[in-house]
C-alpha cells in the first residue's frame, strides 16, 4: 500500500518537471511537432521569399535615353541576376535525407546567386574607379532600387534555407535507426 501512494506522488510529479532553465520539459513527441511546424513555417517562407525576389526580377526593367542612346536595364543583360533567378526556382523534395542534401544544396545555390548579384549590384550604384566602370544606378535608379529589393528577398529565402539545413539535421539525427 505504501509503494502505491508512493508511485502515485512520482507520477504525479513527473509531468510537472522543469528543466535548468525553469521551463516546463516536452516530450520527444511534442519536440519532433515542434520541429516539423518549424521546418514547415520555414519551408513556406523560403518559398515564398523566392517566388517574391523572381517576380521583382523578372518584372523589373527600366528605358533611359543618355546622350541620345536608349539604354535598357533588364536582369536578362547579367549573367549573376540570371543565375539568381535559376537559384531560386528550385522546387522540394519528400525523403528526410533528401531534404537535408536539397536545403544544403539550394543555401549554397541561393547564397552564391545572392553574392553574385550583390556583386554586380555593388558595380552598378558605385561603379569601379580602378576599372574605369562607371555606376549606371544614377539613370536606372527605378530598376536598381527594385534589384535590391528582390536581392533582399533572397536573402531572406537563404537565411530560411540555413535554418532548415540544421533542422533537417536535427530532424534526421533524431530518428530511430533500425538494425
Amino acid at each position: 500500500m505504501a509503494s502505491e501512494a508512493c508511485k502515485e506522488k512520482t507520477s504525479s510529479v513527473l509531468p510537472q518537471m522543469t528543466s535548468s532553465s525553469g521551463l516546463p520539459m516536452s516530450s520527444p513527441r511534442q519536440q519532433r511537432m515542434s520541429l516539423l511546424l518549424a521546418q514547415a513555417t520555414l519551408r513556406i517562407s523560403a518559398i515564398v521569399f523566392t517566388l517574391i525576389a523572381i517576380s521583382v526580377i523578372v518584372t523589373n526593367a527600366q528605358s533611359v535615353i543618355v546622350f541620345g542612346l536608349k539604354f535598357e536595364a533588364h536582369y536578362t543583360n547579367s549573367t549573376a541576376f540570371k543565375f539568381l533567378v535559376g537559384a531560386n526556382a528550385v522546387q522540394q523534395l519528400k525523403n528526410y535525407f533528401f531534404l537535408l542534401l536539397h536545403d544544403v544544396v539550394m543555401m549554397v545555390l541561393i547564397i552564391s546567386g545572392c553574392a553574385a548579384a550583390t556583386a554586380i549590384g555593388y558595380v552598378g550604384r558605385y561603379g569601379e574607379k580602378k576599372m574605369t566602370w562607371q555606376p549606371t544606378c544614377g539613370y536606372v535608379s527605378k530598376y536598381c532600387n527594385r534589384m535590391s529589393i528582390s536581392l533582399a528577398f533572397s536573402y531572406l529565402a537563404f537565411f530560411a534555407y540555413l535554418l532548415l539545413t540544421f533542422t533537417s539535421a536535427l530532424t534526421l539525427m533524431s530518428r530511430p535507426t533500425t538494425q
